[in-house]
């Protein structure tokens, strides 16, 4: 019996110098890697060539970064202060998107177990998030050479904050009478970015959203949406910063709710026959081993999934 096809990408290896104390999680990049490498491959994320980064960046504001031209205020927004490593680990980070990007079109799901980092605009770095891979895998399946990767490609971002750079950044191909790209968040209404922008379809929830609501949510309105539109390629922000206890969320999941909320989703492209790649967004619950638990189980869910 061959092998199962699948592969994740980690970027765990790579760290950067931060302040003690500081609330970068760390510790769930190792853990996912140790707790899912008995279950298939889990390999370095690659380096992302810069000039693929310019596909949604402007290059000049990359080149900054890349030299530690930036001020105070932009390293205030981006919640991390400069060094080389910091900014490599956000090149590896999107590589490994890139490479999960093309395992899927090639097996059907790609797994990148970080990424997922869509608060990064054009030319600003906010939340934790510099390069926006979201934006970019979306491009870079569209507009590919000599032939595209798909048509049609739908990002549903689950984080509890809701993705402003990616509906920045693909407005141009989201708002249109033939519009190439779908972006859907379910968000924290209340919650950052206190500034929202407009995606293709924003579900903005309340404080406090336990299971039962949520995934009426996802059933009512984000699978229907997915049906309407009609993907061929879906790029999946499988936050968890949406279980209770979590540091900056304001949801009341449990991991059960978003275990169910995954199924959902993953059973979807399975059964559409679309290729999904799967980003790990936000968590930063009090409790680190219930993060590393509900961001390993978009994978164990999935092959479960995708092996039935």
């Amino acid at each position: 019996m061959s092998p199962p096809p699948w592969r994740a990408y980690t970027p765990a290896a790579y760290e950067f110098p931060l302040p003690e104390g500081h609330r970068f999680p760390y510790y769930k990049y190792r853990g996912m890697a140790e707790r899912l490498s008995g279950l298939l491959p889990v390999l370095d994320t690659p380096n992302l060539p810069w000039a693929q980064a310019g596909r949604v960046h402007d290059p000049l504001w990359l080149r900054r970064w890349r030299l530690g031209d930036v001020d105070r205020h932009e390293q205030r927004s981006f919640g991390l202060p400069w060094s080389p490593g910091v900014v490599e680990r956000a090149r590896r980070a999107a590589g490994g998107s890139v490479a999960a990007l093309h395992d899927a079109v090639s097996v059907g799901w790609g797994i990148n177990l970080a990424g997922g980092t869509h608060h990064a605009f054009r030319d600003r770095a906010e939340g934790f998030c510099l390069i926006n891979d979201a934006a970019l895998l979306t491009r870079l399946a569209l507009e590919g050479s000599p032939t595209p990767l798909a048509s049609r490609v739908a990002v549903v971002d689950l984080d509890v904050h809701q993705g402003n750079g990616t509906a920045a950044l693909l407005a141009d191909l989201t708002h249109t009478a033939s519009p190439t790209a779908f972006t859907l968040s379910v968000h924290g209404e209340r919650n950052y970015p206190f500034r929202k922008e407009r995606s293709s379809l924003d579900l903005g929830l309340g404080d406090g959203v336990t299971d039962a609501e949520y995934l009426a949510v996802m059933r009512a309105q984000v699978v229907p949406a997915l049906e309407a539109f009609r993907p061929d390629l879906l790029i999946y922000l499988a936050g968890v910063d949406v279980l209770a206890g979590d540091r900056f969320g304001r949801f009341a999941l449990t991991l059960a709710g978003v275990r169910e909320r995954n199924r959902l989703l993953l059973g979807w492209a399975k059964a559409a026959d679309v290729p999904l790649v799967s980003l790990t967004a936000g968590g930063y619950n009090r409790d680190h081993a219930l993060t590393v638990e509900a961001h390993s189980s978009v994978v164990e869910d999935g092959l479960d999934i995708w092996t039935s």
